[in-house]
């Protein structure tokens, strides 16, 4: 029996999340519904305009938060990440542990640097903007993946963003060969059009002959595959995936199984803050098809968890309603 349902691989970054108008973009020139990586002096600048008085704060990175999700559900989960040896790092490693995910850090071990932040600046038509300073976690190498953790995991899941590095792509392909070598299955993320837009020729590099299980929205299909309708572009992912989840926002989602696909319906919801919604079904969903449930039923239960996540603000459940999910999902 394996230890770990999944073990994730990704970048470490203290979610720093608040509200704000469409003036506080113009006024401090931020480009509102992208994810924009900053320097830390610009980060800076916008940390000293921000309400931090409200801000919320919680450890994330796209697969720290999916890798939390699966533990919410009542998964085992191991997270392979890095953070530096200050104040968000230690609260990195605490929120961690608090969420119940076990992770390969060691407060002793840790080294002199700066922990990454995100800040996550949400409006009132709940579109989320991210200006992302990667701090030390912009160095993960091939000597932050914990082999073993893979090998005594069901599934190994690889976040893109690890990607717009060089020593990244190595640690997303040594993880990756790892698990192949020991029979563990691959999970992955695109993460963000930008990266499959920017970088799709590493991209194609890490995904190598095929995946078992890949995650990307509308726009990520389309911009990967070359193809500009989504009928299309699905065809074209059979070539390097296994099974594949198409997210399609408001529309629900649409899953390959490996020889049908399955439309999963979205629940009427309203929301708030997409922030998180994508990281929460990739989280759900490998919950779900490791711990018994179907790829239908295991739709059913992202698509449930990625709908309470917008109407609330923040990409992470509570532990109630999380339970509360599970339970409407029993006959």
């Amino acid at each position: 029996m394996k230890k770990y349902d999944v073990t994730g691989i990704g970048n470490a970054l203290v979610d720093i999340e608040f509200k704000v108008t469409d003036q506080f973009f113009a006024d401090n020139g931020v480009e509102k519904g992208l994810m924009t990586l900053v320097d830390e002096d610009r980060q800076n600048e916008l940390m000293a305009v921000i309400n931090a008085e409200q801000a919320k704060k919680q450890c994330g990175g796209s697969a720290a938060n999916s890798i939390i999700a699966v533990s919410q559900f009542g998964g085992k989960s191991f997270y392979s990440c890095r953070v530096a040896n200050d104040e968000m790092g230690k609260f990195f490693m605490n929120d961690m542990k608090d969420a119940g995910v076990t992770h390969n850090l060691n407060e002793a071990n840790l080294e002199e640097g700066i922990t990454g932040k995100c800040l996550v600046m949400v409006t009132e038509d709940a579109e989320r903007t991210m200006n992302t300073f990667l701090g030390i976690t912009s160095t993960y190498s091939t000597k932050d993946v914990d082999e073993s953790a893979i090998v005594n995991s069901k599934y190994l899941y690889i976040e893109g963003y690890l990607i717009t590095s060089e020593n990244g792509k190595q640690a997303m392909i040594q993880a990756k060969k790892t698990a192949e070598a020991n029979g563990v299955k691959v999970a992955m993320t695109f993460s963000d059009p930008a990266m499959v837009k920017y970088f799709k020729e590493p991209m194609t590099e890490v995904v190598g002959a095929s995946v078992d299980l890949l995650f990307a929205n509308e726009e990520e299909a389309m911009i990967y595959t070359g193809k500009d309708n989504l009928l299309e572009a699905r065809e074209e992912l059979k070539k390097v995936a296994k099974h594949f989840v198409i997210t399609q926002g408001k529309n629900g989602a649409m899953i390959y199984d490996g020889d049908t696909f399955i439309d999963i319906e979205p629940y009427e919801t309203t929301a708030v803050d997409t922030n998180g919604a994508g990281d929460m079904f990739a989280g759900a969903f490998i919950y779900g098809i490791t711990n018994g449930h179907s790829y239908a039923s295991s739709g059913k239960l992202a698509s449930m968890a990625s709908s309470k996540i917008v109407s609330q603000f923040g990409p992470r459940l509570e532990w109630h309603q999380a339970k509360d999910i599970l339970a409407k999902l029993k006959p």
